[in-house]
């Protein structure tokens, strides 16, 4: 890469009670939960000397206050952008893994098996959301060529992400981990995407910092 390459770290959000839960969230705007919250700011701490130039996220609370701790270290403002939503999973959203299984089994097992084309009703295709996904963060790394950006995103967005950095196949079973508040680090120029890093979670063993909203309490 040269060095008009964008650096990136892309970040999933910290921990909702629907993630404890399995269940779907989709597009819904489900809030971080309390770990949620100390995993946002372990996450600012450790990124705190990177020098950003722009911090992104989905327009989703648990992204966008995933973000804003980051945002809040680096001396940057948020800016908002839907393409970096979560695969829409239309009526999927709201039930768990055991409730899709249940109620949607045809559904379940071509979501299961990855299919490209398919799609719960209501939602968004296994192929359209990875072209939207891509797109948008290939889109961001253009406009800020040979910076380095904080991307806040979801789970699905962080494994389309992986997948277009390695080239592996979109129905390939995953194989990596995808955590929350964790750091994935990746390249980005007119050759496509690169990967550097993934799934550090360490900082997420440290101790959180206090604030005074935590005193107060």
């Amino acid at each position: 890469m040269s060095e008009q390459a964008t650096r990136i770290i892309a970040i999933r959000h910290g921990e909702t009670d629907w993630n404890v839960a399995t269940r779907i969230q989709g597009q819904l705007d489900i809030a971080l939960n309390q770990t949620g919250h100390r995993q946002a700011r372990r996450l600012a701490a450790a990124l705190a000397d990177e020098a950003l130039d722009a911090v992104y996220s989905s327009d989703l609370a648990r992204a966008r206050d995933t973000a804003q701790a980051v945002a809040r270290h680096a001396g940057l403002a948020v800016r908002a952008d839907t393409g970096l939503r979560e695969r829409g999973f239309g009526v999927f959203e709201g039930l768990t893994f055991i409730e899709i299984e249940q109620r949607f089994p045809d559904s379940a097992r071509r979501w299961r098996q990855r299919d490209a084309s398919f799609g719960p009703d209501g939602g968004e295709t296994l192929q359209a959301f990875y072209q939207r996904a891509v797109a948008s963060v290939a889109t961001l790394a253009a406009q800020h060529r040979g910076q380095h950006i904080a991307v806040v995103a979801h789970g699905g967005v962080l494994d389309a992400l992986y997948r277009a950095a390695t080239r592996v196949a979109l129905d390939a079973p995953r194989t990596w981990q995808v955590s929350n508040a964790s750091i994935n680090r990746l390249l980005a120029s007119e050759a496509g995407f690169v990967l550097v890093g993934w799934d550090d979670t360490c900082h997420l063993d440290q101790p959180a910092p206090v604030e005074s909203s935590d005193l107060a309490a």
